[in-house]
């Protein structure tokens, strides 16, 4: 009789013990709350039927109040296994109003005369006689037990395989306390006549408990793990410094020195109380040590975690590099079976996910999953912590399908509806323990940490990726510039070979008109009357201004093929402007203008091209002329100084605007202005002048101020363009 007892003292402390653990772990779960009701029921419930086979027939009560427990036992099994793991009461009870209504209706019946009618033999041959109420406690039966029973596999049937393992040990507790306890509690007793068997019915029970107990440290059953490690390290410490100590010590104490006086025996006392003082810290962090390592096999420190996490984000930019030793880094640590990023898609590149491993599949439902997640502004989710709300119930069905236990956002703001970056996936763990509260705090420190590191990855990614591309687009150009260049070196030949071969074509008869114009002025056809003279004198200045452009569209072509050549000769350049002067002044005359040439009486002789030399003096003045409003001046100086002799063309035209002068000596450019007041110019004279003066050792003269005129012209060095007159005489 005292194993009996034992076993049933130590199945009832440990049984409510775990129930009461569950309860304390989280008061507000309706499935913790049922559990520790289980547990309390199948305690009172073992107790019961212990007292109640050693009962007399006149304590028939104490099986009827047994049997009552049994419906208690039942309801709260059937409860708990067709709503775990629900985390709301309200929604059980408005669920199981009529299953409720119904259980207290058995419940009156079970401390009736109709359920037992009343006991049959003496002794240990005592068993109770079914009334006619056992049909309806059968039915009670059925739907609490057999029908949760069957529930109860067709959740694990659909459960994916990282969950089952929790089921599988309710499972096994529900065969073990309605099936077997029943049959040595009821059918054996009622059939054998013989109660003595329900005594050992609580060797069942602790079977149970320690299912339980198993569940909690391997698979987190109502995630009680850490409260059970902290029990047992204080309760072996109090055993093994306190109790045990202590009666050893009063023992050895009070018989060794039993003859001694009381003041040996109170130092003797007061240094065992130091010793256990001393002692018992050390001993507690001895026994927190091995708690842990019992409990905590597939544990990790979060401080090593976050460390290593660190130094891998320092040390790491590129994107695939740094999240693949993350998933391994986080894969390693919790131990799960696999981690996965994604990452949204960037300017390059389109949406990816990275891991640890490529086994892992397509996430299915990920826009849904993307959906319900910006919804319920949340950063981590556990797939075992998520609420029966409609919405976070969609999301847990999307991770269940997948097998991911935890979602993690990575964003890098406290606005939780914003999209982010992206998000870390974690498998289930290998052990099939679940993840823990303390998990998603360690999983939410690595996201934040995360978002700084990736978002350094993806700009470095992005002006990697930027380069390349620039670099491509680069080479296209290039290349297309090249093509374009070829084609337009190709036109640039052809309009050079036309230009060239229409100035040859268009010079001969131009110098045949010309010449003929001025043998009718010099009257060689008769005599010419004053108008006719003038008309003349307009025709031949311009068939001679003709042949200047053409003399400079075939220079220009000359210069493109390398057949631009001075042919200096001595030029007294009096005589060179003076001539070139006069040809002009008809045509300033007509505009109103005032041209004025004062011709200096000595003048050094210098070596030019005489052509070229004409072209650029008729080419200033005529500008000069052009573009100079009627009733302007314009005054040709031709002057010598110490060193160089200059030649300039001052007018009071339209000038030049500030912002275009830079161009203005570029072939074909004209500035704005001039291309208003003269829209047939060619832009080649002041591009040709300057080819022409840089060409024969001097350099341009240019001063010009938008509206109120503008000088061109140019100076030579006399020491190098000198003749010496006296040695050619």
């Amino acid at each position: 009789m005292t194993l009996e007892i034992i076993i049933l003292i130590l199945s009832s402390i440990i049984t409510l013990s775990i129930g009461l653990t569950a309860l304390l772990s989280d008061r507000k779960s309706a499935t913790n709350r049922l559990f520790f009701l289980l547990t309390f029921f199948i305690t009172i419930w073992s107790i019961l039927s212990y007292i109640s086979t050693l009962a007399t027939a006149e304590n028939l009560f104490l099986v009827r109040l047994t049997m009552t427990f049994v419906v208690l036992q039942n309801t709260t099994y059937g409860l708990l296994i067709m709503h775990f793991p629900e985390d709301e009461t309200r929604k059980i009870l408005r669920a199981e109003k009529i299953p409720l209504l119904y259980t207290t209706l058995v419940l009156l019946i079970t401390v009736s005369p109709f359920l037992f009618t009343g006991l049959k033999g003496s002794g240990d041959n005592t068993s109770p006689v079914p009334g006619p109420g056992m049909a309806l406690f059968l039915i009670h039966v059925v739907y609490f037990v057999i029908f949760a029973s069957f529930k109860l596999i067709a959740k694990r049937i659909h459960t994916p395989k990282s969950k089952r393992s929790q089921l599988n040990i309710l499972i096994m507790g529900a065969l073990i306390l309605f099936v077997a306890t029943p049959f040595l509690n009821f059918i054996l007793p009622v059939f054998s006549s013989n109660s003595v068997i329900i005594r050992y019915s609580s060797v069942l029970m602790s079977v149970f408990s320690l299912l339980i107990f198993y569940s909690i440290i391997k698979h987190r059953l109502f995630n009680v793990k850490a409260l059970v490690a902290k029990y047992l390290s204080y309760i072996s410490t109090f055993l093994v410094v306190i109790i045990v100590p202590v009666f050893i010590g009063f023992y050895i104490i009070d018989n060794v020195f039993s003859d001694e006086n009381e003041t040996i025996k109170l130092i003797a006392f007061s240094t065992l109380t130091v010793l256990i003082a001393v002692f018992f810290e050390p001993i507690r962090v001895k026994f927190n040590r091995v708690t842990n390592k019992f409990f905590y096999k597939e544990g990790y420190d979060p401080q090593i975690l976050i460390d290593d996490f660190n130094n891998t984000l320092v040390n790491t930019i590129e994107i695939e590099e740094l999240l693949t030793k993350s998933a391994l880094i986080i894969q390693e640590n919790f131990k799960t079976t696999f981690c996965t990023f994604y990452i949204r898609e960037t300017s390059y590149f389109s949406e990816r996910i990275i891991g640890a491993h490529r086994k892992y599949p397509e996430i299915e439902g990920l826009p849904k999953l993307q959906e319900i997640a910006l919804k319920l502004k949340k950063k981590v989710y556990l797939i075992n912590y998520i609420s029966r709300s409609s919405e976070e119930k969609e999301l847990g069905k999307i991770m269940e399908d997948n097998e991911i236990e935890v979602l993690a956002r990575i964003v890098s703001t406290l606005d939780y509806s914003v999209k982010g970056i992206g998000y870390l996936f974690l498998g289930p763990k290998k052990s099939g323990s679940q993840y823990s509260k303390q998990d998603a705090k360690v999983i939410e420190i690595i996201a934040n940490e995360l978002v700084i590191a990736i978002q350094n990855a993806l700009r470095f990614e992005e002006i990697e990726q930027f380069n390349v591309t620039l670099q491509k687009k680069i080479d296209e150009a290039t290349k297309e510039l090249k093509q374009s260049n070829e084609k337009l070196r190709a036109l640039d030949e052809a309009k050079d070979e036309f230009v060239s071969m229409a100035s040859h074509q268009l010079r001969t008869p131009l110098t045949s008109i010309k010449g003929y114009i001025s043998m009718v002025l010099e009257g060689d056809a008769g005599k010419v009357n004053e108008t006719q003279k003038e008309m003349l004198g307009q025709a031949y200045f311009s068939s001679q201004r003709m042949v200047y452009l053409i003399s400079d569209l075939l220079n220009v072509s000359r210069l493109k093929t390398g057949k631009f050549n001075i042919e200096a000769k001595p030029v007294y350049l009096p005589d060179l402007v003076n001539s070139e002067i006069e040809q002009l002044y008809e045509g300033a005359k007509a505009k109103n203008l005032t041209l004025s040439f004062h011709k200096p009486d000595k003048f050094p002789t210098l070596n030019l091209d005489e052509m070229k030399i004409r072209q650029v003096v008729m080419n200033f003045t005529d500008n000069a002329i052009y573009y100079t409003p009627a009733g302007g001046k314009i005054t040709v100086e031709l002057k010598e100084t110490a060193k160089s002799v200059e030649f300039t063309v001052k007018d009071s035209g339209i000038g030049v605007p500030k912002d275009q002068q830079h161009k203005l000596f570029v072939k074909f450019y004209r500035a704005d202005n001039a291309r208003k007041s003269r829209p047939d110019g060619t832009g080649l004279g002041l591009f040709m002048a300057k080819k022409v003066i840089i060409a024969q050792g001097g350099s341009m003269i240019f001063e010009s101020k938008e509206g109120k005129g503008s000088v061109f012209g140019f100076s030579f060095p006399k020491e190098k363009l000198e003749v010496d007159t006296k040695q050619q005489n």
